[in-house]
């Protein structure tokens, strides 16, 4: 779950590297002369013993030159490019695409991945460029900045890798999780981070790999840009489908929480995109909304840049779909930003509003909610100035309002309701002209009711 025009934005906060650092490359062995296929759940070890066969003799050493990394890395992906067909982003798409069916033709959220969490969508989004960029500090220098960081051949290269070349070198970053040394941590989670980034066979290879629980132990960590590499690799690592009930079970719902509560811009809106990720199995709604995801997802909401504004927005309506969490929303002051975004057209941000406040509208004290924060006022407006969709999402959720509640069709009638409701009826979409003529049924009823002697 989508228009791609935010990826270049999220492609941005993805690809920031620190171009000032030292690198210190991560060693990939070379290929040995005899390649084993194998399927994605074969053991690691397996592998590692068969890369490393030919070459027992030989030391390891992490100082390698960027020419000696260089011609490793052109080792195998001349062998992978001969032996196997490549991953392209054609094949990304497809798997997405099958997971977008679950969600709802306006949801939308931001992602690290180049716009493939996009894919769940289909609004158009306005994203600020350069996210955050400019308001961080430089972090320490890194004394691991590893290849994949090196622009000149992480897309080119590294892309026509097979997972079994780089099992090594994941093993090498799962490794440096655990390292005493937080710029290594930082830099290994960075690694993950971009691995995870395009590939699903690298997704599914990662969570194998005993990344997950060393990620999640660096989601508390005092360090920003390393609580940031670390979601982001977790909300990566969590689009291959296998990977989203390993990551729930190891514990990571709290953890990713208290990074929506503390982290910084970037790293709230991927905690975000990362909870929305996970709540596409419906056991983990509930859990979500339980663990206190609500409250900071409102906060986001208020006080988030437009993009981390579109991915509150969105995972709110996911979490929503549960009716618990319905009330924890409106518990948690959802309904007051909700109905004020209803105004700000043109952003993208009205229509998402609107269906969030649909389906708060779907209980008892999101109705009295929703008419408390004036949501007659902003929703009738909507009507006369909204997009086609945007008015297509109003006149449902007045439906909603007024369908059984008379004093809320004398509100809307006393709101100047009816006018744009006859218009809408003769020239919206098919839906809206359909939903447009019940509500102008329910107010005649009304008001015929009301001269009766």
């Amino acid at each position: 779950m989508v228009y791609l025009k935010d990826s270049h934005s999220h492609s941005n906060s993805n690809n920031a590297t620190h171009s000032h650092l030292t690198p210190l490359c991560y060693y990939t062995p070379p290929p040995s002369t005899t390649k084993s296929f194998r399927s994605v759940g074969r053991s690691m070890r397996t592998i590692r013993s068969n890369v490393f066969q030919s070459e027992k003799s030989q030391p390891v050493s992490e100082n390698l030159t960027d020419s000696v990394v260089d011609m490793r890395l052109g080792e195998l992906a001349n062998k992978s490019h001969i032996h196997s067909k490549p991953s392209t982003s054609s094949d990304a798409v497809d798997d997405f695409l099958e997971i977008s069916q679950t969600f709802s033709d306006y949801s939308a959220c931001s992602s690290d991945v180049s716009g493939e969490l996009q894919l769940l969508a289909s609004l158009p989004s306005l994203v600020d460029s350069d996210l955050n960029q400019g308001s961080k500090s430089e972090p320490e220098p890194e004394p691991c900045a590893g290849f994949l960081q090196r622009e000149t051949f992480s897309t080119e290269i590294v892309e026509i890798i097979s997972p079994e070349d780089l099992q090594p070198t994941v093993k090498i970053c799962v490794d440096g999780l655990k390292s005493a040394s937080i710029a290594v941590k930082r830099s290994a989670a960075a690694k993950l981070r971009q691995l995870a980034k395009n590939r699903v066979d690298n997704r599914a290879m990662i969570g194998e790999s005993g990344a997950v629980p060393a990620l999640i132990s660096l989601l508390r960590s005092s360090d920003p840009w390393t609580q940031e590499n670390a979601v982001t690799a977790l909300l990566n690592i969590s689009l291959h489908e296998s990977n989203k009930s390993l990551i729930a079970s190891s514990g990571a719902i709290k953890s990713v929480i208290y990074v929506l509560k503390t982290g910084t811009e970037t790293s709230k809106q991927n905690a975000a995109c990362a909870l929305l990720s996970l709540a596409l199995i419906d056991e983990n709604k509930s859990s979500i909304g339980a663990c206190g995801a609500i409250p900071p997802l409102v906060a986001l909401l208020i006080n988030g840049s437009n993009r981390g504004k579109k991915d509150a927005l969105t995972t709110l309506y996911k979490l929503c779909s549960v009716r618990v969490n319905k009330g924890r929303a409106v518990s948690a002051g959802a309904v007051g930003p909700l109905v004020g975004l209803v105004g700000e057209q043109g952003t993208g941000l009205a229509e998402k509003a609107m269906v969030v406040l649909s389906s708060l509208a779907g209980i008892e004290m999101g109705r009295e909610a929703i008419m408390e924060e004036g949501g007659i006022v902003a929703l009738v407006e909507a009507l006369e100035d909204g997009s086609d969709k945007g008015k297509e999402f109003a006149v449902l959720t007045l439906l909603q309002l007024c369908g059984e509640s008379v004093k809320n069709r004398e509100l809307l009638v006393g709101e100047g309701g009816i006018p744009p409701l006859v218009a809408l009826s003769q020239t919206g979409t098919a839906k809206a002209m359909h939903k447009a003529e019940m509500l102008l049924m329910y107010l005649r009823e009304s008001r015929q009711e009301a001269s009766t002697p």
